[in-house]
């Protein structure tokens, strides 16, 4: 048993990958040093990673009664002090850290200093086999035990909305942005003033949220039309313009059940932003006022999803793992087609 190892790195929304890898370590030394990367190096890197004591605690609390052999560091640079450690007699990582492992040893041996034994952790695969990260969490792909945000049952056939899902949408899910109905570009521009620096896309449901980006010369990056506003044909539908986006899909949703077809879209569309920022326009057959609850789970932390609230405003929905969660367990309790 080694008195004392070190383990280096972000440990954003801290993930079972990240409690796997800080066992390993607890499991052949008797106290660990977790030195964490500072805020000023991580907002370098993505600007949606989490404030350094949001990540050290979170990390505590999932440690529970081992936290007491854990101490929490900052972290400014590559190596840290693994160096020039002198009670450090381990180390630990993926294969993926190992090499700078290696590179902390030689530099340990121009220093006089014994090498680190490097203590290699194995990944935790997520639901697809490919690994838990906290990029892929923060891209919107999975949760942070590695699960899908889309219930299979969405995949298999058509979906039906119940009544007690019904009951829990009536109040808007997230901040009302007030404005005259008859012109709804006061709210979207109170809007985009708030969410102009936001990361991630803009997605837009609903013709009227649509259009009323497109005039103000900031289409959405990605966007839901029906050619209809309160289940009625609406007549500005035709001054949508599909060439403002880099592409158009097409897809059927029959009113009040969601559709594979729509999913499919859906996904395209948010690959397609996330691989090169590419937008796209949706074309929905049916109704397309129930896409938030696919768009949530599918798209990257900190993008912005839009809906039109009739006679009230905008409602403006941050995507967030909360968002997420709160679309999969209502989307479980849609019940199939017949």
């Amino acid at each position: 048993m080694h008195s004392v190892g070190l383990i280096g790195g972000t440990f954003d929304r801290f993930h079972a990958g990240h409690l796997s890898l800080l066992q390993s370590g607890l499991s052949e030394c008797s106290s660990l040093e977790v030195w964490l990367t500072s805020d000023a190096a991580t907002g370098t890197k993505d600007p949606r990673i989490n404030p350094w004591e949001t990540r050290a605690g979170e990390m505590r609390e999932a440690l529970g009664q081992d936290a007491e052999r854990v101490s929490m560091h900052v972290l400014e640079d590559n190596h840290g002090p693994a160096s020039t450690h002198t009670d450090a007699s381990a180390i630990v990582c993926t294969a993926e850290t190992r090499p700078e492992c290696e590179i902390i040893n030689r530099m340990r041996g121009d220093n006089g200093l014994d090498e680190l034994a490097i203590i290699e952790a194995e990944h935790v695969l997520a639901w697809d086999g490919d690994p838990i990260s906290s990029t892929r969490i923060r891209n919107g792909e999975i949760d942070r035990e590695g699960l899908p945000w889309i219930p299979d049952s969405v995949r298999e056939g058509r979906i039906i909305l119940t009544p007690e899902v019904e009951a829990e949408l009536k109040e808007p899910f997230g901040l009302l942005v007030p404005g005259p109905e008859d012109d709804p570009s006061v709210a979207m521009s109170e809007v985009l003033a708030h969410t102009e620096w936001e990361w991630g896309p803009i997605i837009a449901v609903g013709d009227v949220t649509v259009r009323a980006l497109q005039d103000l010369g900031r289409p959405a990056d990605i966007a839901l039309v029906d050619g209809r506003t309160r289940r009625e044909p609406w007549e500005g539908a035709e001054g949508l313009d599909p060439s403002a986006y880099d592409g158009v899909l097409h897809c059927e949703s029959p009113a009040g059940s969601l559709t594979p077809s729509l999913l499919e879209a859906c996904e395209h569309a948010v690959s397609s932003w996330m691989e090169s920022r590419a937008t796209h326009l949706i074309e929905v057959d049916g109704e397309e006022d129930l896409a938030p609850l696919l768009l949530h789970p599918l798209a990257p932390l900190d993008s912005v999803v839009l809906y039109g609230q009739p006679g009230k405003g905008v409602v403006v929905r941050w995507c967030s793992e909360e968002a997420k969660q709160r679309c999969r367990r209502l989307l479980s309790g849609f019940k199939p087609a017949d």
